[in-house]
């Protein structure tokens, strides 16, 4: 066989993959339009529940669904949670039954993904590409308002307005992030769907929003120095490259460059572990929270705010 067979042979592989992940999801995502904004949807249930970006819905409450074979529906939005940028949405008649869904956490950096969404307004556009970073933070800032959306997968899948909202699959065709945002060129970013976003779904789902505590820092994951990692028995920790002005994180003294090692005496090792102690519980307590600056341990008491807008 020639290089050049085996290089067709390769392409039609990929192809294959992309094309089928596309068959198979595609249904199940619509084009969303409240007003004049827009974007992307992904059924969630087979009652007629839709998950898309908070950002996508703003203060609308209802707005038209368009699906791939041209059917609409209205639906009006159930709730939203601006710190993980989700929202459920619920649409009336017979929508496409729901969307498999997988778990983020079993993804690895390379894996190959699909984008479907409607950007531009083009519904059922379809963009291919792979998992460029894992556990990323998205500072976003909302008129005077400042927050992180946390945990977030990057991709170099080619992303553009209107993508928002629509779902990011793996190659099984099982829909393992929603697209949130367009950070540059050849930069995507997805939330993750696994457990933490799994349960603030189910709580959109019931009470129509979800209290969350908001401390106000990006970081990435980062591996601990080995006599730190030989103490603790732990092998990495958040590292802070960003802390929002003002925020809970900024008030307890929480500065770039500090690697925090335990939130509320919970070990933590990336954004989701720090997104896990976030809860409603939080709000207005002292929470403990653990860094290492300068090769020291430091501890500091922050006092979450709500997450509000």
């Amino acid at each position: 066989m020639s290089d050049a067979d085996s290089e067709h042979d390769a392409f039609d592989a990929y192809s294959r993959l992309v094309s089928s992940t596309a068959r198979s999801v595609t249904p199940h995502v619509a084009a969303v339009r409240m007003g004049r904004g827009g974007g992307s949807a992904v059924v969630y249930a087979d009652d007629g529940f839709l998950l898309t970006n908070a950002h996508v819905v703003g203060h609308a409450r209802d707005g038209t669904a368009t699906f791939a074979d041209g059917a609409e529906a209205e639906f009006d939005v159930v709730g939203t949670d601006p710190l993980s940028d989700l929202a459920v949405v619920r649409v009336g008649g017979e929508p496409p039954e729901a969307a498999r869904f997988g778990d983020a956490d079993a993804l690895v950096v390379g894996q190959l993904v699909v984008a479907i969404g409607s950007p531009l307004g083009f519904a059922g556009s379809v963009t291919a590409g792979v998992v460029s970073a894992l556990g990323r933070a998205l500072p976003v800032r909302q008129g005077d308002a400042a927050r992180v959306i946390e945990d977030v997968i990057q991709t170099d899948a080619a992303l553009n307005p209107g993508n928002s909202g629509g779902a990011l699959a793996d190659s099984a065709g099982r829909v393992v992030g929603i697209n949130t945002a367009v950070a540059g060129i050849g930069l995507g970013l997805a939330v993750p769907i696994n457990a933490t976003t799994r349960r603030i779904i189910d709580t959109l789902l019931v009470e129509g929003r979800v209290r969350r505590a908001y401390l106000g820092i990006v970081g990435v994951p980062a591996p601990l120095p080995d006599d730190v990692a030989a103490r603790t028995g732990q092998t990495a920790g958040l590292r802070v490259v960003e802390v929002v002005g003002g925020g809970p994180a900024h008030r307890a003294g929480i500065k770039p460059g500090d690697l925090v090692l335990t939130v509320g005496r919970e070990q933590v090792a990336d954004a989701q572990g720090v997104q896990r102690q976030l809860f409603a519980e939080v709000i207005g307590t002292r929470l403990p929270v653990t860094v290492l600056r300068g090769g020291a341990m430091v501890d500091v008491i922050a006092s979450p705010t709500e997450l509000v807008g």
